[in-house]
């Protein structure tokens, strides 16, 4: 199939440090990054951004701008910074690009050290604890003096970036979970290569066919990466929740997440899946031609246009439980509390003339939030992103809570892991990690006071 325009990818690697970035919120805190004890959450936040009104006609400023684009998004969102400044003479941002890991650990201290970033990029389940460590700034004043609201982004994206009643981020693009499957296979196992099952039904009878080839349809990865994120997609489609509203207790152990988890175990057990796949496994036996259908995220897309002899394709994730849901991360810009005035004015600028943009980077391997980007004719011609752009009416991501990243990995995810493993029953690995996570956002509400 005809793939990505530009081929730029985000390697699992690099991801995988992301989130375990986004996991570290708790550390951090704990560890006193910033030299001083989290500030306790609650009414408003001081310091909100002054407000914008698009274009920045103040003095000279320069911007620090940080983000963890190590990967081959990172010259794309390179070029978009030169060409930025080539259009500003009295703005010019400097793009410092590192590891995420290391970006979470280092921005609170550097940020109260006032050598940080005036501007970044966060991911969206970190906006909640850097908000509550007050290393970034309310945005609400800038996203009303730039025009921006919620009818231009999808719901989930926008309402993702408040916490406290406040907005914290404004959303760049969405990366979501997405089906790919071998069409060499399908037809190998008598099935249409272009028609992808798309429900539970007819999900179960394509593997059932591969399995009568002796083909195991679907690896089932024990691991975050990425039968943790798929887990996660199916409590979602099942009915269910992670967590409750308030973010108090965990839910991922009530009946959606049981069944989410049974019928994966399920796919071990009947033999479609190998028992104690290993870490990447799933996705190099993908590439290897092994493994027919795999839930993977968007950043995978052009290793797969790029393995030789691979033909493959690229759907929404099929309709396993009661409704559609899938798996998504979202960058969202911040402003960081070290920047003045003028720089948060200028921040606005630059933040909405990359969103405006973010065609560009959708050939990073990025789904823009914006609507009106996607609305482009020139999206539609990035088919990956494109045809994963049709989950945005569905895609969910964790709640608002700081430090949730910490408690999704490892606690959640190890109680995902050990069922898969056939180590315990769905139920009881479940409501083990249950009460694990809910001694620990017990342990964040303290910490970060509430909120």
């Amino acid at each position: 199939m005809h793939n990505l325009k530009h081929p730029r990818a985000i390697d699992r690697r690099t991801f995988l440090r992301l989130t375990a970035g986004a996991g570290a919120g708790v550390a951090l805190a704990a560890c006193g990054g910033g030299g001083s004890a989290p500030v306790p959450g609650g009414g408003e936040q001081e310091g909100a951004a002054v407000a914008s009104g698009g274009e920045y006609s103040g003095p000279a400023v320069e911007l620090a701008f940080w983000n963890g684009f190590t990967g081959a998004d990172g010259p794309v969102m390179g070029d978009l910074v030169d060409q930025f400044n080539s259009e500003h003479d009295n703005i010019a941002v400097a793009q410092n690009t590192q590891q995420w890991a290391d970006f979470y650990a280092s921005v609170p201290t550097a940020v109260t050290s006032g050598n940080g970033p005036d501007v970044a990029i966060m991911h969206i389940d970190q906006l909640a604890t850097n908000a509550a460590r007050k290393v970034i700034i309310p945005l609400d004043p800038i996203a009303e003096g730039l025009g921006m609201e919620a009818a231009s982004f999808p719901e989930e994206v926008w309402n993702g970036g408040i916490y406290n009643d406040q907005r914290f981020g404004l959303p760049l693009d969405i990366h979501p979970l997405g089906f790919y499957y071998n069409k060499d296979l399908m037809e190998q196992a008598g099935l249409d290569p272009d028609s992808p099952p798309q429900d539970m039904d007819s999900y179960m009878a394509a593997l059932e066919a591969f399995k009568s080839e002796d083909i195991r349809g679907m690896w089932v990865s024990p691991f975050l990466f990425t039968g943790g994120l798929s887990f996660e997609a199916l409590v979602w489609q099942f009915g269910g929740q992670l967590f409750s509203e308030d973010g108090m207790t965990a839910t991922f152990n009530e009946q959606p997440g049981v069944d989410a988890l049974t019928w994966m175990r399920s796919l071990v057990e009947d033999g479609h899946s190998p028992a104690n796949v290993d870490q990447d496994a799933d996705h190099i036996a993908f590439q290897n031609g092994e493994n027919a259908f795999h839930w993977n995220g968007i950043w995978q897309a052009a290793a797969y246009r790029d393995t030789d002899g691979l033909n493959w394709g690229v759907a929404p994730l099929p309709q396993i439980g009661s409704q559609k849901a899938a798996w998504a991360g979202s960058h969202n810009f911040v402003i960081t509390s070290q920047a003045d005035e003028n720089q948060q004015q200028a921040a606005g600028t630059f933040i909405s003339w990359i969103i405006d943009h973010s065609l560009d980077w959708a050939a990073a391997g990025q789904v823009p939030a914006n609507q009106e980007v996607r609305e482009d004719p020139e999206f539609e011609e990035l088919e990956v992103q494109s045809t994963l752009a049709e989950q945005l009416d569905y895609v969910q991501f964790p709640p608002s809570i700081p430090g949730i990243g910490g408690v999704i990995d490892p606690v959640m995810v190890q109680g995902y892991q050990v069922a898969i493993l056939g180590r315990k029953e769905p139920q009881k690995a479940l409501d083990d990690a249950a009460n694990q996570a809910n001694q620990l956002l017990e342990e964040n509400r303290s910490q970060y006071g509430g909120g």
